[in-house]
């Protein structure tokens, strides 16, 4: 199998203790990683605590990169973009602790949107990074983890809805492409346009009036994205499907990093997906997962 090269990097309180977020997803994803054959590409001090926690034989392949302050995540940002094979990273996994203010230096923020832009998966929680490696070896072939079960249990599961004004038309094909598997889901929430729009098409779809198949909130910059925060903080949205466009400004930009620092508060259980073809092979493969759960 070729190797895949992911981008490593984690803030200080993600890698210091023994069961930080860095430690956790290195042993508990040791058999996904080895079987998706990963190079990772590791930025200083992360690179540190893997020595210092004896983690190398988990990752044996891997690239160093200066510390962030030498600007290592600059040179990750630009491994993102690079057209050569052998150099680009393929996703990047950045542990974000939401009060280090590295994690919102030009940089950390340019990071998350060119993966956006370049379609590659950006994994800002524990969780999102221990799902992706587990869907990913199970769509080519691995046995499931059974120690994941219970988080692809959808009937017991919240999922957030949520797309851009240019990105509304997307997340409606999703939603119809992958009906069965969101259909799934204990509840479904959304805010405001997107709620209304994804209620027509469920209804459409089961040729009933399905009012409350997605739960809708407030528009996002009337607050809908702090109200499905505090429910991400509660733990009941686990999964975020944010589409958004990085290429027109956003008034309520603080909205949106709330609601992504929402699941980086709870790092061991939400995530987001922020990209049209990621959410569409995650769709795919979470259906694929859950059927064994």
């Amino acid at each position: 199998m070729p190797k895949r090269r992911i981008g490593l990097i984690a803030n200080r309180s993600h890698q210091d203790d023994p069961q930080s977020a860095l430690v956790q997803l290195l042993t508990g994803s040791q058999a996904a990683i080895t079987y998706l054959n990963i190079e990772f590409v590791v930025v200083g001090r992360t690179l540190d605590a893997i020595h210092k926690h004896g983690l190398d034989t988990l990752c044996p392949a891997i690239e160093r990169f200066p510390y962030g302050r030498e600007g290592g995540l600059m040179k990750l940002v630009s491994r993102v973009v690079d057209e050569d094979p052998l150099r680009a990273v393929d996703a990047v996994i950045y542990l974000i602790d939401p009060v280090d203010p590295s994690s919102v230096f030009p940089e950390a923020v340019a990071l998350k949107r060119q993966c956006v832009i370049h379609q590659k998966p950006f994994l800002a929680t524990l969780a999102s990074a221990q799902e992706w490696l587990e869907l990913q070896a199970c769509l080519l072939g691995k046995t499931s983890n059974p120690a994941l079960d219970a988080r692809f249990q959808l009937e017991r599961e919240g999922i957030a809805l949520i797309a851009h004004d240019a990105l509304k038309p997307a997340m409606l094909t999703l939603a119809e492409k992958h009906f069965a598997v969101l259909d799934r889901f204990a509840c479904r929430y959304a805010t405001g346009t997107t709620g209304g729009l994804l209620n027509q098409t469920a209804s459409r779809l089961k040729a009933t009036e399905l009012p409350a198949w997605v739960h809708p909130y407030r528009s996002g910059p009337l607050g809908g994205d702090a109200q499905l925060a505090e429910l991400v903080l509660e733990r009941k949205i686990r999964r975020i499907l944010f589409l958004e466009d990085p290429h027109v400004a956003r008034q309520h930009e603080a909205d949106i990093q709330l609601l992504e620092r929402a699941a980086r508060t709870v790092t061991d259980f939400a995530l987001v997906i922020s990209e049209v073809s990621e959410a569409d092979r995650y769709l795919q493969a979470l259906s694929l997962r859950s059927a064994s759960a």
